[in-house]
């Protein structure tokens, strides 16, 4: 048997019913990630929201990897997981959200919510499917998923969007910061107002 034949009947041999250990590995990881991002967004509890986030974006790096995109998996670990949340943590430091269960978390509008996170998932599958359609994948020449080649398809396609959101991560930033000086300055100005009233009331005594 040539090795032509060889190889298609192996391709013949593994299909949908036969998966092989990485695929069970990536189905397995996938429904973890899934549940996290979803008790992410129904805890009333803003930290463990955020620490059940780190859960999930963990999750799409292992995805990478097992994607073999070992470059994206570690841009994910450091920009999202040692970033974006530690930026929104630092956020709920600066504003002094509430630690524990909060039942002002939860507006009430599940069903909406629900309605347009379907909508929005729909929509995404629906524009990568028919954006890599008739995408092939060249096998024998470069790994997609090497720094050299993200990289150039970074800063050459997608730098805007890269910039951007940066810019949106520093005004997330500075917004937490202007919400606690304004906190603490309300905090300060009751007390001194309490004092003008209590003397404003002896004086007239």
């Amino acid at each position: 048997m040539s090795l032509a034949a060889a190889t298609v009947a192996a391709s013949g041999a593994h299909g949908f019913l036969s998966p092989t250990g990485v695929e069970i590995a990536f189905l397995l990881v996938g429904l973890v990630t899934f549940g996290a991002a979803l008790v992410t967004v129904t805890t009333r509890q803003l930290v463990h929201a955020a620490l059940w986030l780190v859960v999930a974006l963990g999750g799409l790096a292992v995805e990478y990897l097992l994607l073999t995109a070992e470059f994206i998996a570690w841009v994910q670990v450091l920009i999202y997981v040692g970033s974006v949340v530690v930026l929104l943590l630092f956020g709920l430091m600066l504003t002094k959200a509430p630690i524990g269960r909060s039942p002002d978390a939860d507006s009430g509008n599940r069903w909406a919510a629900l309605a347009v996170a379907v909508a929005a998932a729909v929509a995404l599958v629906w524009v990568v499917v028919d954006a890599f359609r008739t995408t092939w994948i060249d096998l024998d020449g470069p790994a997609a998923g090497t720094t050299r080649i993200t990289g150039e398809s970074l800063f050459r396609t997608w730098v805007l969007p890269f910039e951007a959101l940066s810019v949106l991560l520093l005004a997330a930033l500075v917004g937490a910061i202007v919400l606690s000086r304004k906190a603490t300055a309300d905090a300060n100005a009751a007390p001194a107002a309490a004092a003008d009233t209590t003397g404003e009331k002896e004086g007239a005594r």
